[in-house]
């Protein structure tokens, strides 16, 4: 189990998360979680732990300062109102700090819908990461260009996801292979959100253990 704790951001400003510790010694690799647009819910905690159970050291920035949303129109009233150049510059930043001050030689960033987002410009923008996964989210087109990415990559897409399409993550793949990131993509016949089992009701068992092993043994390689 985890629990809620302060770090410090990069501008000197005091930020909330929930760090979850493993069970396992040596040097513990750190990841960065982002939520989905829900907020820092019970899902995420379950997640950050399980995580954690892999032999991870695991802290979720808690982006809406203790607000989580019930519904969906709240979740799309909080993600509106949240600076993502913020969260990835100040809060992620902070979070990684943290965590190679606690003995983390690398560190990566998962997220999760508007967590994949921030992931993704964490990739491009952040230098403190070592490797990203990224669960079906992608920022807009000018936030960022995905071929600077230097770090390997897994992203897990929905291809029938009304939110972020799979047209637009053909176009991300496109970037990637023009820039030569080292990156893999795997796309499910899922809707979006297909790991969370709450959220959307578009839960899909198979396919969130599937990516979920993926992830884990990716982290493996690219951080410990």
């Amino acid at each position: 189990m985890g629990a809620t704790i302060e770090f410090t951001r990069p501008d000197g400003g005091a930020a909330p998360g929930y760090l979850s510790e493993t069970a396992h010694s040596g040097t513990i690799p750190g990841i960065v979680m982002f939520a989905e647009w829900w907020g820092l819910d019970d899902h995420i905690k379950q997640t950050a732990d399980r995580l954690a159970a892999e032999g991870f050291r695991v802290l979720v920035p808690d982006l809406y300062r203790g607000r989580v949303a019930a519904t969906g129109d709240e979740a799309s009233h909080l993600s509106e109102g949240l600076d993502f150049s913020d969260a990835v510059a100040q809060d992620a930043r902070g979070a990684a700090a943290y965590l190679k001050r606690g003995g983390a030689q690398k560190v990566g960033v998962i997220g999760f819908c508007m967590g994949g987002a921030l992931t993704m410009l964490a990739a491009m923008h952040d230098p403190d990461f070592a490797a990203a996964a990224v669960f079906y989210g992608y920022p807009p087109a000018g936030a960022g260009d995905p071929s600077t990415i230097r770090i390997p990559m897994i992203g897990h897409w929905a291809r029938d996801d009304a939110f972020f399409t799979i047209e637009g993550v053909d176009e991300i793949e496109r970037a990637l292979k023009t820039g030569g990131v080292p990156y893999e993509f795997h796309r499910y016949d899922a809707k979006h959100a297909f790991y969370n089992p709450g959220g959307l009701g578009n839960y899909h068992p198979e396919h969130a253990e599937t990516a979920w092993k993926r992830t884990v043994e990716f982290f493996k390689r690219t951080l410990e």
